[in-house]
This record gives C-alpha cells, sequence and structure tokens, in this order.
C-alpha cells in the first residue's frame, strides 16, 4: 500500500473573506457575518480583527457588540458562500476524486495517488492554496499529513494564511507533544477526566495500556490509544449522503407557553413540505423530529418512529419535547430523519 497523503484545507474566516473580499471598506475592520443584535442574532463567523476583541462564533451579536462597539455585522449571503465553495471543490477536482467536504469552507483530500508535482502533496497543498488566492482572492490554510487526524490540526497550527506538514517520520515526536485536548473526539469531559487521571499530553497517554484505557474509557479508549500512537485509519469519504431534512425558526421574542410554540407549528410545517419535495427521489422521508431550544440555551431533540408526518404527529413530539424544559423557548425545529434508498438497493447487489 501506497504512503497515504491527506491535505486538509480550512478556509480563513470564509464568509467574512467573502464579504471583505465584495466590499473593500470592511476590509481592516472588526466584522462579523451573523443575525442583527436588535433580533436575538448569533454570530455564525467574523474576521481576526473582531476576534482580537474575543468576538467568536455561536456568540450572540448583542454580546459581541458589548465587546467591540465598533463591530459591523453583516447579513448571511448564503448564496454567495455556496458559490465560492463550488469554485474551491473545482479547484480540488483538478488533483483527486477523493475529497470529504465537512463544511462550505472545510475539506479533507486523499491525494496519495496523485501524480502532480511527482507526488508531492506539500506542493500540491502549495498550489491549491495559490490557485484559490488568485481565482478567489481570499485565503486558505492547509494541513499535510499522513492521516486525517494530523491533516486537521497541521491546518490550524499556521492558521491564517498558512501551511504546515507532518511527514510520517516527524509523526511520533509531533504527537508525543500534542495536549490530549488537541485529539479527535475529546471534548471538555473527557479532557478533564483525563486531567484526573494525570494525563495531560500524548505522552502521558502512551504511558498506559491499550486495556487500562479501555477500562476507564469503553470503546473509546481505544481511539484514545491509536492517536496517542499517531493512528488514524479513517478513509476520506466522498460520498457524502444526507441524514435528515428540517426547517427552524428563531423567535424575536420568546415563547412563553406551550400553546404559543403549537401556534408556530403550520407554517414550519409548510416550509418542511416544501423541502421534503424538493429532496433527491433516492431519499425517503422516516421519522420525525421536533428540536426545542428554550430561552436558556438549553435545548432538546425528540423523535419518533412510526409516527406520522402530519401535523398532529408533531404536536404531540413537540408537547412532549416542551415538557422537558417546560420554560419560555427561542427556537423551534421540526423535520424528518431520511433513509438513503440507495443503500438499501447496494445492500440487495451484496446479498444478490
Amino acid at each position: 500500500m501506497p504512503q497515504r497523503k491527506i491535505i486538509h484545507i480550512d478556509c480563513d474566516c470564509f464568509y467574512a473573506a467573502i464579504e471583505m473580499r465584495d466590499d473593500p471598506r470592511l476590509a481592516g475592520k472588526p466584522l462579523a457575518v451573523g443575525g442583527s443584535a436588535d433580533r436575538r442574532g448569533v454570530i455564525a463567523t467574523c474576521n481576526y480583527e473582531a476576534r482580537a476583541y474575543g468576538v467568536r462564533s455561536a456568540m450572540s451579536s448583542r454580546h459581541a457588540l458589548t465587546l467591540c462597539p465598533d463591530l459591523t455585522i453583516v447579513k448571511p449571503r448564503m448564496d454567495a458562500y455556496k458559490e465560492a465553495s463550488k469554485e474551491i471543490h473545482t479547484i480540488f477536482r483538478d488533483y483527486t476524486d477523493l475529497i470529504e467536504p465537512l463544511s462550505l469552507d472545510e475539506a479533507y483530500l486523499d491525494v496519495s495517488e496523485c501524480s502532480h508535482f511527482a507526488g508531492s502533496a506539500t506542493r500540491i497543498a502549495q498550489d491549491i492554496r495559490r490557485r484559490v488566492s488568485n481565482q478567489l482572492h481570499i485565503t486558505v490554510s492547509a494541513g499535510v499529513a499522513p492521516n486525517k487526524f494530523l491533516a486537521k490540526i497541521a491546518s490550524d497550527w499556521r492558521k491564517p494564511n498558512g501551511l504546515f506538514v507532518i511527514t510520517p517520520d516527524q509523526v511520533e515526536a509531533f504527537v508525543a507533544d500534542l495536549p490530549v485536548s488537541k485529539l479527535h473526539g475529546v471534548g471538555k469531559v473527557t479532557a478533564d477526566k483525563l486531567g484526573r487521571l494525570g494525563i495531560v499530553s500524548c505522552a502521558d497517554l502512551r504511558g498506559w495500556a491499550r486495556l487500562s484505557l479501555v477500562r476507564e474509557f469503553g470503546s473509546f479508549g481505544e481511539r484514545l490509544w491509536n492517536l496517542a500512537h499517531g493512528i488514524d485509519e479513517r478513509p476520506v469519504q466522498n460520498d457524502s449522503r444526507r441524514q435528515s431534512v428540517s426547517v427552524e425558526n428563531t423567535y424575536d421574542t420568546d415563547l412563553p407557553d406551550l400553546a404559543s410554540c403549537l401556534e408556530k407549528l403550520p407554517a414550519l410545517l409548510e416550509n418542511l413540505n416544501g423541502r421534503i419535495a424538493r429532496i433527491d427521489t433516492l431519499y425517503r422521508p422516516g421519522k420525525p423530529f421536533v428540536k426545542v431550544k428554550f430561552h436558556d440555551f438549553t435545548q432538546t431533540t425528540l423523535e419518533q418512529a412510526g409516527a406520522g408526518k402530519d401535523l398532529e404527529s408533531y404536536e404531540q413530539l413537540l408537547t412532549q419535547a416542551f415538557a422537558r424544559g417546560d420554560k419560555p423557548v427561542r427556537l423551534l425545529g421540526i423535520g424528518v430523519r431520511l433513509h438513503d434508498l440507495r443503500s438499501a438497493h447496494e445492500q440487495l447487489q451484496l446479498f444478490n
């Protein structure tokens, strides 16, 4: 098997970069893309000038303005971002068909079999960055490594507008110095537990036997052991399939009770049915679900197999979901899980 060569590409403050490109007057000023502070908006992304003030994505627009009173907040233009993303992916496809998009502005590329630049993943990444800059007038950061886990870490190493390469012979030493909080799948709770066990770095983690980690963390212990040794065999998957279709709405004022939530369902269901009508015929709608985010930003999702997708069924789901919090609601969403009919066809072919 040839040595795997994985590139992780991450656009630098993508939405904000597109806005600054299209309106140069915004460049060099604190800028965020998101909803209006007057309408309970949330920051989707921001440029580095805004980040210097502590502004971050998923922060309320109102709080962002308290941190940075000079912050300019513009509404998202998803059509422009999607068009830019398509252009970037067109560039990717000149090097490989093995592309796994993570979002509009982020993707893995497997260039193990690419013949460009004599197979040099580093030079391929350099060329991708050059072409994106020349054609789209925005910057991307890239990480090059033997696997996805390390490539993603590498792309963040010299952001913005950077390139970082981890060669196979550098993996051992590089991973040893990594904090365990950098490992894929390690959130705050797991990091805290690891810290209580005296495990701060991957070098500490390597001092534990695989079986001992499995006893402490279940099946994730196996994953931890592999990552601590720089092992990640996950393939770059270019066959992304939809899991669900949904609609949601954040309300300008909190919905105070269940009755006011139920009043919003018919409009949501109308929008959902419109989206369902437009999905590919290779998908079949399955379980319905509802999502409720309460005024304190806690949220719950409830789904039910075998339930209908009519208004009455969603009313029953919403009633149960609301009861889990029983407090004012800022966001409602409804949707359906999707069955991928291609999977069923592939299974039939396999067993035939």
